[in-house]
């Protein structure tokens, strides 16, 4: 029997920016005083940046790592 923790998958946000922000408090009641300090990330080729906080991923709509 395997008894290794699944980890969730880190959030997804689509964008249609390639300059993107991320204080980890998005969703949170109250604001960025809850999350994280605010980074400005630069969507690059791959088509998607990584949140170094929070590891929330945005990823460009139409661009190379859009699934959908």
């Amino acid at each position: 029997m395997n008894s290794t923790p699944k980890i969730a998958a880190p959030e997804t946000v689509l964008t249609t920016s390639t300059r993107v922000r991320c204080d980890g408090a998005a969703d949170i009641r109250g604001g960025a005083a809850l999350g994280h300090p605010r980074v400005w990330m630069e969507i690059d080729e791959r088509g998607w940046a990584e949140c170094g906080y929070c590891d929330r991923r945005f990823v460009l709509k139409g661009g190379p790592a859009d699934q959908g």
